[in-house]
């Protein structure tokens, strides 16, 4: 069987440092953090008192009464990015099959705004309170269950969740599927709007959280010396997959080539990586094969890259035992800097950020690193981005549960 190229033709994001592709990335490329102080954790008496969320944004001015009753602002997320991507594409459904359109929008956490919600009306006053409407707002296939609804795409409809890198699989997957002649078109990207108190909670009695509640904006600091844990944020990414030779019929505009994909498990911890960054090795290594390049091809990196100890350690190893000494031209930086962490929802919107440094061949920033680990010791484009040469684009998503999955984008070529 003959696979098909698979090309992105429409871009959607809603993140902490810009409400579409656009400002984000602008917003990016000047090292703007998102991160900052959330007073009602404070008020609750969190450890953690400080997070990335989405901001210049109200719901009600984007949704019907009636959906905001009936859906978890995870969906909303995922529509207010599948939007923005559907109009960017310029496809129009009256020129489709639709059963040759399909979505796959994942979520690390899924509706957890509503079970919280859910469970403390029940606690409070009982099981007949609770909303009938609970289960479907709680779960992770809500957002592309809704999409295809209010979209009225009826070709395959799924989620993964594969904690922080559902974006990258959710991405990876639908471009197999496209590969495979499965469908013509996907919706595919990540979700996730889980930055309340209890998740803040679990994440930081995990130690898996910064706590300099009084600098936020210095808070995530990739592969900084005197790094102490990620920072939870909100967001969501769509990007609109095509089959290349129905893009190009219909006259499409061409972000880039999605040219490979792997993906691997550590099958080692629930949280911690290898610390050899095996598993990522091997993902980063599957995706080069699938694309056909070798490590010398890629010309920037968008790093996992967390501002975690063992994280950024571990990716680093990895990254280094793919490339050898290419590891150390290669540019790499981490959004995360910026933009928190996103979770479920990170790799839909580094893969946004990925596509942006194709097309305006720049590489954004790592923020904050202002005292280079020993340990980790390559390229990552410290506080100021660069101009640069770039072909191929390698991103990266490594998740709790030894999840690995890796993402190239390459500049497209008829």
């Amino acid at each position: 069987m003959e696979l098909k190229r698979v090309v992105v033709t429409g871009l959607g994001a809603i993140c902490p440092i810009g409400n579409s592709p656009q400002e984000a990335w602008e917003n990016a490329v000047k090292g703007v953090s998102g991160v900052v102080s959330i007073p009602e954790f404070a008020e609750k008496g969190l450890k953690v008192t400080f997070g990335a969320p989405v901001k210049n944004y109200d719901p009600k001015d984007h949704f019907s009464r009636r959906d905001l009753r009936r859906t978890d602002p995870v969906t909303q997320m995922a529509l207010y990015a599948s939007r923005q991507a559907w109009e960017d594409s310029g496809l129009d459904l009256a020129q489709e099959d639709p059963y040759d359109i399909g979505v796959l929008i994942g979520t690390g956490i899924g509706g957890f705004q509503s079970l919280f919600a859910g469970i403390e009306k029940y606690m409070r006053e009982g099981h007949s309170t609770v909303s009938p409407l609970l289960l479907p707002m709680m779960l992770p296939d809500s957002p592309s269950g809704k999409v295809a609804i209010d979209f009225k795409l009826r070709g395959p409809n799924m989620a993964i969740s594969t904690a922080c890198a559902t974006g990258n699989n959710s991405i990876g997957e639908a471009y197999e599927m496209i590969r495979r002649g499965a469908a013509k078109a996907m919706l595919a990207g990540s979700s996730e709007v889980a930055l309340v108190e209890l998740t803040v909670a679990t994440l930081s009695n995990m130690k898996a959280l910064s706590r300099r509640n009084d600098d936020p904006a210095h808070a995530s600091r990739p592969f900084d010396r005197d790094r102490d844990g990620f920072v939870v944020g909100e967001g969501a990414a769509v990007l609109i997959l095509e089959e290349l030779e129905h893009a190009k019929a219909r006259g499409a505009h061409i972000y880039a080539e999605l040219s490979g994909y792997g993906s691997t498990c550590d099958a080692f911890h629930v949280t911690a990586p290898l610390e050899n960054g095996e598993g990522a090795q091997a993902a980063m290594r599957f995706a080069l094969r699938s694309a056909g390049l070798r490590p010398e091809d890629i010309g920037y990196i968008n790093a996992h890259g967390t501002s975690t100890q063992l994280n950024d350690v571990s990716e680093t190893r990895a990254i280094k035992a793919v490339f050898g000494p290419h590891a150390y031209n290669v540019p790499i930086s981490s959004t995360k800097s910026m933009t928190g962490h996103l979770m479920g929802a990170a790799g839909g919107v580094e893969a946004v950020f990925s596509i942006k440094a194709l097309e305006n061949q720049f590489v954004p920033p790592t923020i904050n690193l202002e005292n280079p680990d020993p340990e980790c010791d390559l390229n990552y484009t410290p506080n100021v981005g660069v101009a640069a040469e770039i072909r191929h684009v390698m991103s990266n998503s490594f998740g709790f549960g030894g999840h690995n999955a890796v993402l190239i984008f390459s500049a497209y070529e008829d």
